[in-house]
């Protein structure tokens, strides 16, 4: 949501500095990414310092990995 807001934002002030459409609307994209790059980071420093693991991390622990590594469910036909 705060992507967006800051799109919306960068549009309306680009518009009213006079600038065409394309270079409003590159102006609104690079704030868009800029924006939900900002919040990204904040949730994820939130999250690790408060000891949860996010989507794609390990916090160390067993988080029902096996192990042993997996077996082939369909081996090579082939010899050697």
């Amino acid at each position: 949501m705060a992507g967006i807001a800051a799109m919306l934002l960068a549009g309306i002030f680009g518009t009213a500095m006079g600038l065409n459409n394309t270079a409003t609307y590159l102006a609104s994209g690079v704030a868009f990414v800029a924006v939900s790059l900002w919040v990204d980071s904040r949730i994820s420093r939130r999250r690790s310092a408060a000891g949860i693991a996010g989507p794609g991390q390990d916090l160390g622990q067993d988080a029902g990995h096996d192990a042993k590594p997996a077996l082939d469910a369909d081996p090579s036909k082939r010899e050697g």
